[in-house]
């Protein structure tokens, strides 16, 4: 069974604007079969994961091109990094766009190449797991979310949705269409992810040490990222913490959200929050085994936000929007919003809530926006379990998961 996937529309459009397309993402997002699914009939397909493919590419680029004709999806380039240059020189020998789509899923090596070599010429889109809208909604097209008044009431499936089963489980394609186990999957997942990805990366001596900073930032997801207390908890300094969550962020585990400032030197200056891009992997990471675990334990609020985040940031990646447009609000009087869309110059407050009920005081620091110079507070949406939107003050509506 295939889930069909918001992003492939957004790859056909950049194919025709682009002689190279990169799709990036984690491992077993679905990075492959969306792009054999969308194009792969028009497209010839070869894996770097395949020894002789490897081998030839490694070895001898230019016969690697001559043996595997144009137009061409070629997977896992990561493997081997140093085939941008050959493909710079392969694509300039014709005007055409849409020549290579490839797949990565570290982007450290990758963006050094694409940098030195493919500037100007690539198009590169990142991929996470199933959405929400995936799921529960075939007939969505890929937009950014950006809070506006909902006027339906009612998920277009029509279906009532298990939310918390749905958090608790994750996002991972494979979850959805075989019969595998939670735990074994995840089990399977970090492992492999520790074997593949992390010793690529980082010559790590320990790799129960490396796990012990998966873990720790799992409980710390949708909160400040604090280098020092994460190295304090796991026994090691803060700018090996610093470095591995670089690991994390490049091979799309996690994503940090900087606060606002309307300086934009002192943006990224700030501590940003932490979030996992699938709160499958946190629940196994902090061992919340079941949606009732979850739902009812210590971690459900931060949880909940993590997942609501990674949703919202989806729908930036799935249209090829800016991310950059998403921050979370905290000033000196530690007022604080807990996400804010920029669109333009105009900033749109959003809250998240774990209640199905929720009333003016959740909007009380949105006022925190208005004045600042050059700017105009739009629209806002506090993301709760209600059932259905409803107004809760003026240009603020409560909304359920399934609007975003």
């Amino acid at each position: 069974m295939y889930i069909r996937r918001e992003i492939e529309s957004t790859i056909k459009e950049m194919l025709s604007q682009f002689k190279v397309v990169l799709v990036l993402g984690a491992r077993q997002v679905g990075k492959t079969t969306v792009l054999m699914e969308s194009v792969g009939k028009d497209y010839c397909f070869v894996s770097l994961e395949d020894p002789l493919a490897y081998r030839l590419a490694e070895t001898d680029p230019v016969l690697f091109f001559q043996t595997n004709d144009l137009p061409l999806i070629i997977d896992e380039i990561q493997r081997v990094s140093s085939l941008f240059q050959t493909i710079k020189f392969v694509v300039d020998q014709s005007n055409d766009y849409g020549q290579i789509a490839l797949t990565g899923s570290q982007t450290y090596e990758l963006m050094q190449g694409v940098s030195e070599s493919l500037a100007g010429r690539i198009g590169i889109l990142e991929m996470s797991g199933l959405s929400f809208r995936e799921i529960f909604d075939e007939s969505a097209t890929p937009h950014p979310y950006i809070p506006a008044k909902i006027e339906k009431t009612t998920p277009s499936n029509g279906n009532r949705i298990d939310v918390w089963s749905h958090i608790q489980r994750g996002s991972m394609p494979r979850l959805f269409v075989d019969e595998i186990p939670w735990d074994r999957f995840w089990s399977s997942y970090v492992h492999s992810y520790l074997e593949r990805d992390v010793r690529t990366l980082v010559n790590i001596k320990d790799e129960r040490k490396f796990l012990d900073f998966m873990i720790a930032c799992a409980a710390r997801t949708g909160q400040l990222f604090n280098a020092s207390d994460i190295a304090n908890a796991i026994d090691v300094d803060s700018k090996t913490v610093q470095s591995w969550v670089s690991i994390l962020r490049a091979s799309g585990i996690v994503h940090l959200v900087y606060p606002f400032s309307q300086n934009v030197s002192k943006r990224v200056a700030k501590a940003p929050k932490i979030y996992f891009m699938d709160t499958g992997l946190v629940s196994y990471l902090t061992r919340w085994t079941t949606p009732d675990q979850l739902r009812n334990g210590a971690a459900a609020g931060q949880i909940f936000e993590t997942f609501v985040v990674s949703e919202i940031i989806k729908s930036y990646m799935n249209a090829g929007a800016e991310i950059r447009d998403i921050w979370f609000y905290r000033d000196l009087k530690k007022h604080e919003i807990d996400l804010v869309i920029q669109n333009g110059h105009v900033l749109h407050p959003v809250e998240v809530k774990t209640s199905a009920l929720v009333g003016k005081d959740a909007v009380k620091n949105f006022a925190c926006l208005e004045g600042i110079p050059d700017y105009e507070v739009g629209f806002g949406h506090v993301i709760c379990q209600i059932s259905r939107p409803s107004m809760i003050a003026q240009n603020v509506q409560a909304v359920p998961i399934w609007a975003i």
